[in-house]
């Protein structure tokens, strides 16, 4: 086995306004990983792409993405920030893994199926090819784990399967170069604590989205107070009150899900919150929730906005996020062009 350094990349697409299943699911959780390991944190705007994305919009949603990486409190210095466009060995190595992946591989992957239904045809080539693109994010820092939800384990799985036929192809190759028996790691996942996958407030089996058709459904990081208040207190609920243990939860999606954000906002085990609630009714509940969201997410937004208020500085930090992405990607692709057998 070969010895890589602990390192995580995770990114999150800039096309559409960030949202708490976001922020509880992905932004919040990088964070302390921050501890523990190099982590390079993408805004993966080439992932984007793969749908039709307004340019002002696309550059808007970079920088709010950035913007709330560093309000979370990423650290910049310490670790990296970027922008996945602006560091072109993430492309060249997604082409390289394109040709390595199996289409038998990309067709199995449920959220293409999921995308594009039965209208397969009308969608982008990008679309059907982008988990050779994630692979290449992930592999191109030779990143040993990355935080993911439920529904991302199967990229990341086809990432491994990448990287272990890569290194099966070329054994021999790396062994003639000195490059030892694995040059790509099996990346592996971080998956941890509830409400990794957020739902709608107002459908408890579908997930949280800026593409639900009620507005009342999603609540956005850049929502005020007022605006959080309504959506809890709005939720779609059940008539029974609030079991006492997780089981009760059972075939009460929508129950489960305000269960499982106020955990999450918390920081608690789902037990405890049943423990403090249970047998109490929505009417009691919601109140209590949406008390605690507005208390959790408020500061964010507000140091949210002061960056946003400050695009130049969002800018900076991108741009040195970029250079020093590039400082790790750059022999790591010429590394794999010499394997490979590109004439430099």
């Amino acid at each position: 086995m070969a010895d890589f350094t602990p390192r995580i990349f995770s990114g999150i697409k800039p096309s559409g306004d960030l949202h708490l299943g976001n922020y509880l699911g992905a932004i919040r959780r990088f964070v302390p990983l921050q501890n523990d390991y190099a982590c390079i944190f993408g805004v993966v705007d080439m992932h984007a792409i793969t749908v039709w994305q307004d340019p002002a919009d696309l550059k808007r949603g970079t920088l709010e993405i950035a913007a709330a990486y560093l309000a979370a409190g990423i650290d910049p210095k310490k670790h990296i920030v970027m922008n996945q466009s602006q560091v072109h060995e993430h492309a060249e190595l997604g082409w390289i893994f394109s040709c390595i992946a199996r289409m038998g591989w990309m067709s199995r992957m449920t959220q293409y199926k999921d995308k594009v239904g039965k209208d397969a045809e009308k969608h982008s080539l990008g679309l059907f090819a982008y988990p050779a693109l994630m692979a290449a994010d992930i592999l191109v820092y030779k990143a040993t784990h990355v935080p993911v939800g439920e529904d991302q384990k199967q990229h990341l799985e086809l990432t491994r399967d990448i990287a272990g036929k890569f290194n099966h192809d070329f054994a021999a190759r790396l062994k003639e170069l000195g490059l030892g028996e694995e040059f790509f790691p099996l990346t592996e996942p971080i998956i941890a604590g509830p409400a990794t996958r957020v739902m709608s407030l107002k459908d408890g089996k579908r997930k949280m989205s800026k593409s639900e058709p009620s507005e009342l459904s999603t609540i956005y990081l850049m929502d005020d107070a007022d605006a959080i208040a309504k959506k809890i207190k709005k939720a779609k609920t059940d008539p029974e009150p609030l079991p006492s243990e997780a089981k009760g939860l059972d075939d009460r999606p929508e129950a489960k899900n305000l269960v499982e954000i106020y955990a999450a906002l918390a920081e608690k085990p789902v037990e405890a919150v049943l423990a403090e609630f249970g047998g109490q009714g929505f009417g009691a509940f919601k109140p209590a929730l949406a008390d605690l969201a507005v208390e959790t997410l408020a500061p964010m937004a507000g140091e949210m906005r002061r960056w946003m208020d400050d695009k130049g500085a969002i800018e900076a930090v991108l741009r040195d996020g970029a250079e020093r992405s590039r400082a790790i990607a750059e022999p790591v692709l010429q590394d794999v062009k010499r394997i490979i057998g590109f004439v430099s």
